[in-house]
């Protein structure tokens, strides 16, 4: 076949074949394992999840002492959990606030609550935390943690043992992080992920 009409059709061929050799040769769209798609952005731009960056929180408990300052075996057990948590081994401060009940006087209670704080530190001191982490506080009675009478005025004996205790706060030594404005990274990858994620009324329907 020749003339006009055989040319057309070289001419029209010629692009459909160059696209038909663009779909062999094109390389299949990045993948991880099968069935996983991998994220757009390189491995140098990928965002580590918040929780991640998030310091750990303190650690609060408390040590009661049934009369005087000597720990019971409940308070050795609580003590060790204490030295044995992720708080107390990353290295941050630690406030030993000791206090009483209302049974004595003024003086008397604040060498208790003192007495107490001091048989908590040194059997930190003594299981490894360095001294100078420490720092007392005796309180004596004046922060109750419940009455120390009943209603009609007599002893509550119950609040008063709640009341002769230490306070343990172990402070994360990790510094706080400051906040700040997210980069183009992290605002793409927030951007893709609301993509990818249906609208909440759509599904529900």
């Amino acid at each position: 076949m020749k003339g006009p009409f055989a040319k057309t059709l070289a001419t029209l061929a010629l692009p459909l074949a160059l696209a038909a050799c663009d779909r062999e040769t094109a390389a299949p769209p990045p993948s991880g394992e099968e069935g996983e798609t991998r994220s757009i952005f390189r491995p140098e731009f990928q965002v580590e999840p918040i929780e991640a960056l998030q310091s750990t929180a303190s650690l609060e408990t408390r040590i009661l002492f049934p009369e005087g300052s000597e720990l019971t075996e409940q308070a050795l057990a609580e003590l060790a959990t204490v030295v044995a948590s992720p708080q107390a081994r990353a290295g941050g401060p630690i406030t030993l606030a000791g206090h009483s009940d209302s049974g004595g006087s003024d003086e008397v209670n604040m060498r208790a609550s003192l007495e107490r704080a001091e048989a908590v530190r040194d059997w930190m001191i003594a299981n490894g935390v360095g001294e100078e982490r420490i720092t007392l506080i005796a309180f004596g009675e004046q922060n109750p943690a419940a009455p120390n009478a009943l209603p009609d005025g007599t002893p509550n004996e119950e609040g008063r043992a709640a009341n002769r205790r230490v306070e343990i706060t172990v402070g994360s030594d990790a510094p706080a992080q400051e906040e700040r404005e997210p980069t183009l990274a992290e605002t793409l990858a927030a951007q893709a992920e609301e993509d990818d994620t249906p609208d909440s009324e759509a599904a529900a329907q």
